[in-house]
């Protein structure tokens, strides 16, 4: 009797189209196909990867994008799903580029060991978190946006326009442009505070839409870790990240040398020869970075055992001021 063939999936993630691919035990290539990015793909792709024998486990790219759907189902479906990180340029240059090429290296990296990290799970609060902050953070950048090019009119005004605006601090001039009544658009100046008024209007729409959404924040994250938030330095905003880049399932995360690893805050080894030091890594989620960056600044202005921390270390030359 014929050994039971163990299989390896692999999946390349894309907008309409997941490609699979399969390996037996020994590594070799069964097969790769096509499958649409719909609930009846996933289901198609599930009972194909099966029909060649029990499924150990699926390396998938693009998790928490392209494949965020087939990964919910798969795992509702019972299957173990690895996250996997694209081909390094070096070995796509060696090897070459194509769908089921992505699709097979997805599923070698699995069955090698090279890729073993647990996807988030993206089915509960974070996740609720997580997509008003992206309607947060766009409302941010065009609000910025709005402000810079209502500044940029102003100081190219004609005068009678610029002079009462000058000296105004962004909100008051929001407001007094806000309330303008240009009439006929007939000369410049009307023309002008035309323009500054339905900038001044977009940026109050803009700034009302980041106070709902603050206030939404405010009580989710709470809810989801009133002890993070209870931190010196840690706000909702910085907290919110945080969770994040956790996830849902933060058990993934196998220690805090991981955690530190994907904030980008591990220390790596420089060392060469007779000189020995250590250097920050520069990958992992930066956005979480730049959360644990705030954090200390915010600490280190006002949370005195973070003072007494840094005046030690830089005594003790471990710090640079």
């Amino acid at each position: 009797m014929d050994p039971e063939v163990i299989v390896t999936g692999g999946v390349d993630t894309h907008t309409d189209v997941h490609m699979a691919a399969v390996l037996d035990q020994t590594g070799r290539l069964l097969a790769t196909q096509a499958f649409p990015a719909t609930t009846r793909g996933y289901a198609r792709l599930a009972t194909w990867l099966e029909s060649f024998g029990p499924v150990d486990k699926i390396g998938m790219e693009g998790t928490g994008h392209f494949g965020a759907g087939l990964l919910r189902f798969l795992r509702d479906y019972g299957l173990t799903v690895i996250e996997v990180d694209r081909p390094d340029r070096s070995s796509r240059r060696r090897n070459g580029k194509s769908d089921p090429l992505d699709a097979e290296s997805a599923a070698r990296a699995v069955q090698s060991g090279r890729a073993n990290g647990t996807p988030k799970s993206r089915d509960a609060e974070v996740e609720m978190i997580r997509a008003l902050r992206v309607a947060r953070r766009g409302a941010m950048k065009a609000r910025v946006q709005a402000g810079d090019q209502l500044e940029s009119l102003v100081v190219s005004a004609p005068e009678t326009v610029r002079a009462p605006l000058r000296k105004l601090s962004t909100k008051q001039r929001v407001r007094v442009c806000a309330a303008y009544r240009p009439g006929p658009i007939d000369n410049p100046a009307a023309a002008t505070k035309h323009a500054l008024r339905i900038l001044a209007r977009r940026w109050q729409a803009l700034q009302a839409e980041i106070d709902e959404l603050d206030t939404q924040l405010g009580v989710l994250v709470t809810a989801a870790a009133p002890q993070l938030l209870a931190l010196p330095g840690v706000g909702v905003d910085t907290a919110g990240q945080l969770l994040v880049t956790a996830g849902d399932n933060p058990e993934r995360l196998r220690s805090e040398a991981a955690f530190a690893r994907l904030c980008g805050a591990a220390p790596i080894p420089v060392s060469s020869g007779r000189t020995d030091r250590h250097r920050l890594h520069r990958g992992g989620d930066r956005l979480a970075n730049n959360a644990l960056w705030r954090i200390a600044l915010v600490r280190m202005h006002c949370h005195q055992p973070t003072k007494d921390y840094v005046a030690r270390r830089i005594t003790e030359g471990g710090v640079y001021q």
